[in-house]
């Protein structure tokens, strides 16, 4: 039974989800806010970031030397890896405690590796992965599966065996996977690093109409197609500080 900060949160995810394209001020309501962010590795400080705001509805860009921190930042947020953290707050509600996550925001964030893994099964079965692990009933789960699928344009790989398939291919299969799960934040990693020519464009070509069905997204890159999507803004890790660009 969920008691507590986990149904506090609960309710505040529930209330802020929903497909629909968002009202101007929506966009500006805060999902996810951070203060006194810390990440030491030894004796090196990685990154100490004051506040980090992400808004409801929101897309950002994360960008930065290679080594810089962003993909420790984004496990960070996506509550994978411990870091010293002063406050938290997601959906308007305090987060007493950043790793482990309470189970409300475990099922609202998800994270995205830049090699995702996937079960030598079939291109269905990983789709549906988190939804079975959540204990969804398969009359529940097959529509949805057909839904992400058709959406990432891999419904022909149904049956197909993931380590048969493509870089692009894999890609678009790890998406939906996460599209699937109706995330209230999407954390992408390097998504677009190892492909080219038409496998980026369609992966690019994904994410803003996740941001359309009620998503924020945190993507960190080096791609300038990505950096430039309209309404997109930027963050970058410098010298262990965000700017905000």
């Amino acid at each position: 039974m969920t008691t507590g900060i986990d149904a506090r949160i609960a309710a505040a995810v529930h209330e802020s989800a929903g497909v629909h394209v968002p009202r101007h001020d929506e966009r500006r309501k805060s999902l996810l806010g951070v203060r006194g962010l810390r990440k030491r590795h030894g004796e090196r400080t990685l990154f100490d970031i004051d506040v980090l705001e992400i808004a409801t509805h929101g897309a950002y860009v994360l960008t930065g030397m290679n080594g810089a921190g962003k993909s420790t930042l984004l496990r960070v947020l996506g509550g994978l890896e411990r870091a010293e953290i002063d406050s938290l707050r997601f959906a308007g509600e305090a987060v007493p405690r950043a790793h482990p996550y309470p189970r409300a925001l475990r099922r609202a964030i998800v994270y995205v590796h830049q090699h995702p893994i996937l079960f030598s099964t079939s291109v269905a079965d990983n789709v549906g992965y988190g939804l079975v692990v959540r204990g969804e009933p398969p009359a529940v789960v097959r529509p949805l599966v057909e839904a992400a699928m058709a959406w990432a344009g891999v419904t022909h790989l149904r049956d197909t065996d993931p380590t048969r398939l493509s870089g692009g291919e894999k890609q678009r299969v790890a998406l939906a996977r996460a599209k699937v799960l109706q995330p209230r934040l999407l954390l992408l990693d390097e998504p677009t690093a190892n492909l080219d020519g038409a496998a980026r464009e369609q992966v690019i070509a994904l994410i803003p109409t996740m941001v359309e069905a009620g998503s924020s997204i945190v993507i960190a890159c080096h791609d300038r197609d990505l950096i430039n999507l309209p309404g997109v803004q930027r963050l970058k890790l410098r010298d262990g500080h965000l700017e905000y660009r």
